[in-house]
């Protein structure tokens, strides 16, 4: 898979997410220092997230991080 897409993929799963558990994109970046532009981007695939980010993304969305990195290939 091209980087883009697997990039588009990951935010598309953390979108998902978020939404599953009734959190909106400003809540989610309150709770983790972030702004509600980034957390905007991240879930657009516009920006490759280093994994400090992502174990935030996790610690937000209070599960482990190996349940936000699974998306299909």
């Amino acid at each position: 898979m091209e980087n883009d897409a697997l990039l588009k993929q990951l935010g598309l799963r953390i979108r998902e997410l978020r939404k599953a558990k009734n959190i909106t994109q400003a809540e989610l970046a309150h709770a983790i220092g972030k702004d509600q532009q980034s957390i905007q981007r991240l879930e657009a695939g516009k920006i490759n997230p280093s994994f400090l980010y992502l174990h935030e993304i996790a610690i937000g969305l209070e599960m482990p991080i190996h349940e936000i990195t699974q998306i299909p290939s």
